[in-house]
């Protein structure tokens, strides 16, 4: 008889393997931000370079500047034309193809502000693990740079894909923004998502909310540097509370339910703003229907946020639902029927880690 498992030995070199890999790759996330940061990747977008050259167009240091493009070269990241030639003589390249990955802010496959939220909650993790001891939270606000690098993860999708072609794919919002409708943003951060429905649908009018003082007026700025404030408005005020009744065609929370202390006020806040027959959007992580572990890449990586972010941050404010990033189907159905919603609907939209419910309003 034969025998797929594994022995107690192999299991244990994988794991070993498998975290000295993680390691390696968590080192290689510093040199991208490097390198990001440094303005050495737009440099060499622009034109390959040796050492001394990439740190005379960027004022850095040529010494540094060396080790770190041999160190892109050996990961991967960077081409050398001639590997055998001396140190300062050697010539690096951003290969065409990475150009998207670490250059092109407005490119979905854009990757330096993952990069920097990976790292800024990693440098969190003193901090986190007084809290974990204690059972208090560790709020957005508390978290350094955290906020201004995930509003920069969802930034190309949400001024791109999110409303030209996700929301537009939907009947009964796209009719309605095309008509000239009403929009809520709630949980708005810094305004990527309601700025990116004002630049699809010319007429529609969007109010975004968020109770962050420092990302509406970042919000506010973005708006303007887009040309649409006229039609855009920034509230700093707790969701719960936020908009009038009725007033709205399209109520929408992009990715930030899970977030939320207390969801359900939140939800119920945005049942009374929507109009009849508008509709209650929630785009939030698109995990798994239930915990059936082990998870694949993208359970695994909402785990990752949750235990670094959305949940130390959830728990910030008492009393919380504590949610956490992973907030699976059946818990956004209840959260809704206890808002007074008569259940959700997934809507047929095709996205690698997001899900879109439509909140039922009638019973």
């Amino acid at each position: 008889m034969t025998t797929t498992e594994t022995s107690p030995a192999d299991a244990t070199t994988a794991l070993a393997e498998r975290l000295l890999e993680a390691v390696t790759a968590g080192l290689e996330l510093a040199a991208v931000h490097l390198g990001s940061e440094l303005g050495w990747y737009r440099a060499l977008a622009e034109a390959p370079a040796t050492a001394p050259e990439l740190a005379a167009r960027t004022d850095t240091g040529p010494r540094y500047a060396r080790e770190w493009l041999e160190q892109q070269a050996v990961a991967g990241f960077l081409g050398v034309d001639d590997a055998a030639a001396g140190p300062d003589e050697r010539r690096y390249a951003l290969p065409e193809a990475h150009r998207a990955v670490l250059v092109d802010r407005d490119d979905l496959a854009y990757m330096p502000p993952f990069v920097h939220a990976a790292l800024v909650f990693a440098r969190n993790v003193p901090r986190l693990l007084e809290v974990y001891r204690t059972g208090g939270g560790l709020s957005w606000a508390e978290m350094g740079e955290a906020r201004d690098a995930q509003a920069d993860c969802n930034r190309a999708y949400f001024l791109g894909p999110l409303a030209g072609q996700d929301l537009a794919s939907v009947p009964a919002i796209d009719a309605a923004l095309r008509a000239g409708g009403r929009v809520a943003d709630v949980g708005c951060g810094m305004g990527w998502s309601s700025i990116g429905i004002a630049r699809a649908y010319p007429q529609a009018r969007v109010d975004g909310y968020d109770v962050d003082e420092p990302s509406i007026e970042q919000a506010r700025r973005n708006a303007e540097e887009a040309g649409v404030a006229a039609r855009v408005r920034f509230t700093a005020a707790d969701a719960a509370a936020a908009g009038e009744d009725g007033s709205h065609d399209l109520v929408a929370a992009f990715e930030c339910v899970h977030d939320l202390a207390d969801p359900v006020a939140v939800l119920a806040a945005m049942r009374r703003m929507v109009r009849p027959g508008g509709t209650v959007l929630v785009v939030d992580e698109k995990v798994a229907e239930r915990f059936a572990p082990p998870g694949d890449a993208v359970e695994r990586l909402m785990y990752g946020y949750s235990v670094t972010c959305c949940l130390p941050d959830g728990l910030s404010t008492r009393p919380s639902a504590g949610t956490g990033t992973v907030m699976r189907p059946a818990t956004l159905e209840r959260y809704a029927r206890e808002a007074g919603f008569a259940g959700i609907e997934v809507l047929p939209v095709e996205h690698d880690t997001f899900r879109f419910y439509r909140l039922v309003t009638g019973g």
